[in-house]
């Protein structure tokens, strides 16, 4: 009888679903979160060949190496496509690199350099601080590498990269390999040194207020399994609301090349609200994405359920 009510209870458990506790996580903190943000947008707008570019790539650095993370920085010659080359950084921090299984996580960190959807027309050819586009991922990142210092995975590899020249795109969608000019590098020389990672997660324009995350297609296609890990952590943790399994069309943003090129599945995380004219925020691409874009609630959320994803692969729970 015994085994028959354990049995039940098992079965029943998988239809009604567990939420799988974990104690003594490290606590996020949405302030120090946010404080990453004021910090990027304090150097202002992150534009390569600009001085404001060289010394937050510094600082990046640095703060990724006081965290107790290996960092590498790979440098590369951005071709844009209105006929200029700049100097562009892809930023790459390691912890516990000697690990079987490796988990990839990126976000873009340059800011765009013209604000072409401002609705001052006289204003889109300056850049655009990019609170939320770009610096609201990279929070999260910095965030991460913070709490993982604090208690160190044991199974666990994290790749944390920070992709440089993806906001430099033609905008009039005549040309998507415009677009990601550092994750398409980093993706090349990743399969050229057979680097491998058993999956991908991108965050891009996380940080708006009760952000609207949704399945795209690349996401979809080539890393089905990993959204679901994710989407249901977010169910998990009370966050059903925020992260729809929704399919909500295709995007050019930097987990495509990474699974073109580099063949690592990776899944998007991006802000893509319900009704939208342009398909993202309405501060994307205007001088309204500065430090009052971001909710600290919304960097809260999602390094909380980045944060428990990590430590369950650690334990084989997920």
């Amino acid at each position: 009888m015994k085994l028959k009510i354990i049995c039940c209870i098992g079965i029943l458990s998988l239809f009604m679903g567990c939420k799988r506790e974990l104690t003594d996580l490290p606590q996020v903190d949405k302030s120090s979160a946010y404080g990453f943000v004021r910090k990027q947008t304090s150097f202002g707008p992150r534009v390569p060949s600009t001085e404001a570019h060289v010394n937050c790539k510094n600082w990046l650095v640095e703060q990724f190496k006081s965290h107790g993370m290996e960092v590498e920085t790979q440098e590369f010659t951005a071709q844009t496509f209105d006929g200029k080359t700049h100097p562009a950084f892809n930023i790459i921090a390691r912890s516990n690199p000697k690990a079987k299984q490796t988990i990839l996580l990126a976000a873009h960190w340059d800011s765009r350099p013209f604000a072409d959807h401002d609705e001052d027309s006289s204003k889109h050819k300056q850049a655009i601080l990019g609170a939320d586009d770009g610096a609201s991922g990279v929070a999260v990142l910095l965030e991460l590498s913070r709490l993982i210092n604090q208690k160190k995975l044991n199974k666990v590899g994290v790749e944390i990269v920070l992709f440089d020249a993806e906001d430099y795109g033609n905008d009039n969608g005549s040309d998507p390999l415009s677009w990601c000019l550092g994750s398409q590098h980093w993706s090349k020389e990743a399969k050229a040194k057979g680097f491998k990672a058993d999956y991908g997660i991108l965050l891009d324009m996380v940080g708006g207020t009760n952000p609207l995350y949704t399945y795209d297609e690349a996401s979809k296609y080539y890393a089905p399994r990993v959204l679901e890990k994710v989407w249901s952590i977010a169910k998990e943790e009370g966050y059903e609301a925020n992260f729809k399994k929704i399919l909500n069309g295709a995007i050019t943003d930097d987990h495509v090349f990474v699974n073109q090129i580099a063949g690592i599945p990776m899944i998007d995380i991006i802000n893509r609200p319900a009704g939208s004219k342009t398909g993202f925020v309405s501060h994307w691409h205007t001088h309204k994405d500065d430090d009052n874009s971001v909710d600290p609630n919304s960097l809260e959320m999602v390094t909380k359920i980045l944060l428990k994803l990590l430590y369950l692969e650690d334990i084989d729970k997920i």
